[in-house]
């Protein structure tokens, strides 16, 4: 299991689970929920912010809310 902030670009993961904390239900209404497939499009220069495709769409968050997301990466 990984956060999803240590993934790198191009990588595939399924959200497992969020740490608990008030964020998540910010997460899930943008999509992320457990179970969903997630691909990490782009990371910015300094490492913050993050895009990641997810649920059809394109979704940027901020390194600390991604640092809350864990996933599994998988291949495909």
């Amino acid at each position: 299991m990984k956060r999803l902030s240590e993934l790198k670009v191009g990588k595939r993961a399924k959200i497992l689970s969020f740490e608990k904390d008030d964020i998540f239900i910010k997460l899930m209404e943008m999509g992320c929920v457990p179970g969903e497939v997630i691909k990490v499009e782009q990371i910015a220069p300094l490492g913050d912010p993050i895009s990641i495709s997810v649920a059809g769409y394109s979704l940027s968050l901020r390194l600390n809310e991604a640092n809350s997301i864990f996933v599994e990466e998988i291949s495909i």
